[in-house]
């Protein structure tokens, strides 16, 4: 069944009570400032949020499951179609940003054929590009190469912290395609359609993007996390978190370590990309029969490490269905991977080249030309062991959610949960473990700031996103929410330099919010 991206008719549609009077007036301001730069009204506004990543760090890559929801931080572009006429061949496009001395405004002439993006270039323009691409691919395969792309004029709001570990570029990348598509007539735009392309079109300015952040951005609900996962197709459902004695909240930090993935990712995000798919390719080579091909799949590099799972234990197994349930298939995983894998220090690409009967011009072709990597030595072993064990704690995390027999009883709603809140928190606790000491993804700054919240009450806190710096995210009862706060104040931000604005949205109590939405704008106002 497919579920189309909602047309919002009020910004109730969209976002919580206690953010409306905010985003109200920013609204306001938006749609003012279009007017006076284009000289007429948007025709609607798209809008896809940011979100942060309750448990699954680093997994969606290799295809396992995760549990984000979405935040109130978004980005909005405000759109009309262009009349202007442009270069035969060609269409116009014209965009802005409301933080124009930051993000200047710029105008193209597109051809009706390609959409050319340098990646090599860090221009803001080009995440409004990668959405475009994407969508005007899915609209050929729809239409024809008949189809001609309309003009657009646009203006850009985003609220997402750029390098915030809060996926700011899945949002801006999951609006321009929703905007794309809405421009060039589609009445209803599909969700799994539009998650798949944004997918997809993020690669296309340089990163090896997994996925769970376009879902978490296009399919969230408003007051449930989301439960998505990536085979055999890409699914996502709502999940509630029961009520809880104190009550649960969650606390997002920043720590304002910039961690831009796409300036980076030759040593960090892209690297345990191709981390991961060696780390399949050297299992799979090692513990299945000779000549045994991993399925191709949407991960990033075509194979996975859940594609080495799902092959192990399809081979290993009496007609080729194992008895185990996935929670024991992984912790069989586990121990394979620590008996198989026994190099801590990494391996060479001559020494991977040589398990896998390849050249190693075939394996820099195979695994390292798609997205620029820099390193001599890559730690199969670490990124093996805490995909598996990762991929483990949201599968524990889920059914201490799901569970009857793990849930707090509804009919004891006045009991004490701490005991329950300790085991969600733990889990996360277990996570920041795992992506400081073997994904190495963690940074000094985000250690601190996880230390300082538990000291001062915090269940569980761990980083969320990308990583090497940016945000962190910490399940706290809602009666130490201000006792964290200060010990913050007092421990971190104290000792930083920040302007009002960024001590203003240092943390903020982050709900559930919704996904991506269509604003029609009628008469020029909300």
């Amino acid at each position: 069944m497919t579920v189309s991206v909602p047309i919002a008719r009020s910004l109730e549609d969209i976002y919580t009570s206690d953010a409306l009077p905010s985003q109200t007036k920013r609204w306001d301001a938006l749609l003012s400032k279009f007017q006076s730069i284009y000289g007429q009204a948007p025709d609607f506004v798209a809008r896809s949020p940011g979100r942060v990543n309750i448990i699954g760090e680093h997994i969606d890559y290799s295809l396992y499951s995760v549990l984000p929801m979405a935040i109130t931080a978004d980005a909005l572009l405000a759109v009309s179609t262009h009349e202007v006429e442009a270069k035969r061949g060609t269409y116009k496009i014209q965009i802005a940003n409301v933080q124009e001395d930051k993000f200047p405004s710029h105008e193209f002439d597109i051809p009706d054929d390609a959409v050319d993006i340098d990646a090599s270039v860090h221009e803001w323009t080009n995440y409004f590009k990668s959405g475009l691409r994407g969508a005007l691919e899915l609209l050929r395969k729809k239409h024809g190469d008949g189809f001609t792309p309309k003009g657009m004029k646009i203006l850009m709001d985003g609220t997402v912290p750029a390098g915030g570990g809060l996926s700011s570029s899945a949002a801006f990348v999951s609006a321009s395609a929703l905007a794309v598509m809405t421009v060039n007539g589609e009445k209803a735009v599909d969700k799994t359609e539009l998650t798949e392309l944004a997918i997809v079109s993020e690669r296309a300015v340089g990163v090896n993007s997994g996925g769970m952040d376009q879902s978490a951005s296009v399919f969230s609900e408003q007051g449930s996390a989301l439960f998505v996962s990536f085979v055999p197709r890409l699914t996502a459902r709502p999940v509630q978190f029961p009520k809880t004695s104190p009550e649960l909240t969650f606390l997002i930090a920043q720590s304002f370590v910039t961690a831009d993935k796409h300036v980076t990712g030759p040593i960090h995000y892209n690297l345990r990309v191709v981390e991961c798919s060696l780390a399949a390719a050297y299992l799979n080579a090692v513990l299945n029969p000779p000549t045994t091909r991993l399925p191709s799949d949407a991960a990033p590099l075509g194979i996975s490490l859940h594609g080495f799972h799902e092959t192990y234990f399809a081979l290993h197994s009496e007609n080729g269905s194992s008895t185990k349930s996935v929670p024991e298939q992984l912790e069989e995983l586990i121990s394979l991977t620590g008996k198989t894998l026994t190099n801590k220090k990494g391996y060479s690409r001559e020494e991977i080249a040589s398990i896998l009967n390849i050249s190693v011009d075939e394996l820099n072709e195979q695994f390292t030309s798609r997205f620029p990597v820099r390193a001599e030595r890559f730690k199969l072993r670490q990124r093996a062991l805490h995909v598996f064990s990762e991929a483990l704690r949201v599968l524990k995390f889920m059914r201490l959610l799901e569970d009857p027999s793990q849930r707090p009883s509804p009919t004891r709603g006045g009991d004490e949960t701490t005991e329950y809140n300790t085991k969600l928190g733990a889990l996360l606790n277990e996570t920041q473990d795992s992506c400081r000491d073997v994904y190495e993804c963690s940074c000094p700054e985000i250690d601190t700031i996880c230390s300082i919240a538990r000291k001062a009450g915090s269940y569980g806190s761990r980083l969320t996103g990308a990583g090497w710096g940016g945000c962190s995210v910490h399940l706290v009862p809602a009666d130490r929410v201000d006792e964290v706060r200060k010990a913050w104040e007092k421990e971190y931000y104290s000792q930083l330099d920040l302007s009002d604005e960024q001590k203003e949205a240092a943390v903020v109590v982050s709900r559930p919010g919704s996904g991506s939405a269509l604003f029609l704008v009628e008469g020029g106002k909300l």
